[in-house]
């Protein structure tokens, strides 16, 4: 009987065939609910399938239980903060995830956030849009401090770009003794430190219950008057009703999100009407190259789970 895999992640196989073609090579049928997708129908519909190629829609522990076919979830990217990892142990089900492969990517994109929020980028594309050429100043990045809360591989990309522009990085994570050979300018520092001192903070922190909610009005008051915030990593991070206010009062500079706690963003967020705040759809990872790597990585990861082998990236 031939395999199956469904496929709920918007860019798998966007930028290029190859992953798509590896697939249908190995005689796996592949079905799509993407632009169509709604959680009851994808619930429904699990049980034909061998294998999910999923995206950042959650995945309730009980529907183990109805599927005794599934032998693999892949995660089209890194975060597994949507999958129950544990349940699916205990069902037997292999889940994978594609670590680093967009780690340049959401580096870039966070730095050109860091530019954008920095000199109000997105006010002069749409004043000019409206006639208007007076100029809203901006801020150096150049020479400036930044501080990135995690330092896992994004956040010492985004530090070797900062390197580029004469900035001081300090950088807050728990779980690192020690700046890495080649990172030895980075200044490991309390959370507090890093509040206190950056003239712009870069989040790249999972979502934990831990690290829910911790950027909010508390850490607001200790960032310096004039600061700003960017945000590639998890929108349950933020308070997003504090940022509104720490950006409206000026108390902050601005913020760059292109993550929410909600998401797709609704119309009528005040996040998109709060001048300041610039808003992003979950794309900082959506450059060709790392896509089509993830594609890659989740479509021989079905491949050799349906085959008996060995997988990358088993969590």
């Amino acid at each position: 009987m031939e395999k199956k895999v469904l496929v709920t992640s918007r860019s798998f196989g966007q930028v290029s065939d190859e992953a798509v073609r590896l697939l249908n090579k190995a005689g796996i049928q592949i079905d799509y609910m993407v632009s169509n997708f709604v959680l009851d129908e994808f619930e429904r519909k699990i049980p034909e399938y061998d294998a999910l190629i999923i995206g950042a829609h959650p995945f309730r522990p009980e529907l183990f239980d109805t599927c005794p076919k599934l032998k693999i979830i892949c995660k089209h990217g890194v975060g597994l903060d949507n999958i129950p990892v544990e349940a699916a142990h205990e069902a037997g089900v292999c889940v994978t995830n594609t670590p680093g492969t967009n780690s340049d990517a959401v580096a870039d994109f966070a730095f050109a956030l860091m530019l954008a929020v920095g000199r109000n980028l997105i006010y002069s594309v749409e004043e000019i849009k409206k006639g208007n050429v007076k100029p809203k100043y901006g801020n150096d990045i150049c020479g400036k401090t930044l501080g990135l809360l995690g330092f896992g591989a994004i956040a010492r990309r985004v530090a070797k770009r900062a390197f580029g522009f004469g900035m001081t990085v300090l950088a807050y994570d728990p779980y690192v003794a020690a700046a890495p050979e080649g990172l030895e300018q980075v200044k490991l520092c309390t959370l507090e430190e890093v509040l206190k001192e950056s003239d712009y903070v870069s989040i790249h922190l999972p979502i934990t219950p831990q690290t829910r909610g911790m950027i909010g009005r508390e850490a607001f008051e200790m960032m310096k008057t004039g600061a700003r915030l960017i945000n590639t990593a998890r929108g349950g991070i933020i308070d997003e009703d504090a940022v509104i206010e720490a950006v409206s009062s000026g108390k902050l500079a601005g913020a760059a999100l292109d993550v929410l706690d909600t998401e797709p963003v609704a119309v009528d967020n005040p996040l998109l009407s709060t001048p300041g705040i610039i808003i992003t759809n979950h794309v900082a990872s959506y450059s060709k190259e790392a896509l089509n790597a993830v594609s890659m990585i989740c479509a021989n990861n079905v491949i050799s789970c349906l085959e008996g082998r060995d997988v990358l990236y088993s969590v």
